[in-house]
């Protein structure tokens, strides 16, 4: 079986019935039994968000909508959690604070349940942490931050579904293109993809498909031809590079992972 598709979401996705984004999630959730499970451990609210997704899908027509309360590593070990997120068709992965998600859940049997699931066609979707998360590797900052005037990015370790993909999300809201810039100079044979607010792409069979209002950007180093990074007196990365791809698709357009480039087909109307 192939595996499921991974929706992306840049984060403040409109939550009402007429929402593309997450029409798209629970269109792909009802393709099979089994119902949504919310994980929402990066949240410092949790109830709160989930009782939000729950009213929302329970609106778009799904029967069975659950949460899934991990909160410690002991509950990620858990088998009747375990047992409980592998019954579901689809899973939601709510935003927050991504270190949090891999603190707890990266390595876990929760975290093994899930990736088993995935391969075996579950669908699984995340937002603004949830969809950091995604990535092998991610950006752990939560925002571009100037420090003592330091311009540092970190990274850490998601979850895997992507090995080549580095996600930033809230991308041209909270101007993250520096320290996306930043993080694939350093790994430039990872692509990043920024995802713009209430924007979402659907990775499937190699390729992505763009969804919501706004935009998505994808960065390529592996064509550079010249990538030096220094140190600034006062403690900052200084970039200077050259052969970069830099690709902007917006709703509709597809993008193919394996060759890196633009897909001509043009599937959503406007």
């Amino acid at each position: 079986m192939n595996c499921g598709e991974l929706l992306i979401i840049g984060g403040a996705e409109d939550k009402c019935p007429e929402g593309e984004v997450l029409n798209k999630f629970v269109e792909l959730a009802m393709r099979k039994p089994g119902g949504i499970g919310i994980l929402p451990t990066a949240s410092e609210i949790p109830d709160e968000v989930s009782k939000e997704y729950i009213r929302l899908f329970k609106e778009l027509g799904v029967n069975r909508v659950e949460v899934l309360e991990v909160n410690s590593k002991r509950d990620a070990e858990d088998p009747a959690i375990c047992e409980q997120l592998a019954s579901f068709s689809a899973v939601f992965i709510t935003g927050g604070n991504q270190s949090r998600l891999s603190e707890l859940i990266r390595d876990s049997r929760l975290h093994k349940t899930l990736s088993k699931a995935w391969h075996d066609g579950m669908v699984v979707a995340g937002t603004s942490a949830g969809a950091s998360i995604m990535g092998k590797q991610m950006i752990v900052a939560a925002d571009m931050k100037l420090d003592d005037e330091k311009l540092k990015v970190e990274i850490g370790k998601g979850f895997g579904f992507l090995d080549d993909l580095l996600i930033d999300q809230h991308f041209s809201q909270r101007g993250r293109f520096d320290r996306l810039l930043s993080a694939i100079a350093e790994n430039e044979e990872i692509m990043g993809i920024g995802i713009d607010e209430n924007t979402a792409i659907v990775v499937s069979d190699g390729k992505f498909e763009v969804y919501g209002i706004n935009q998505v950007l994808v960065l390529d180093g592996s064509s550079s031809d010249y990538i030096n990074i220094t140190i600034a007196e006062n403690g900052s990365e200084e970039l200077t590079l050259s052969g970069f791809r830099l690709h902007a698709l917006t709703r509709g357009y597809q993008f193919d992972l394996k060759t890196r480039k633009l897909s001509l087909e043009k599937r959503i109307q406007s």
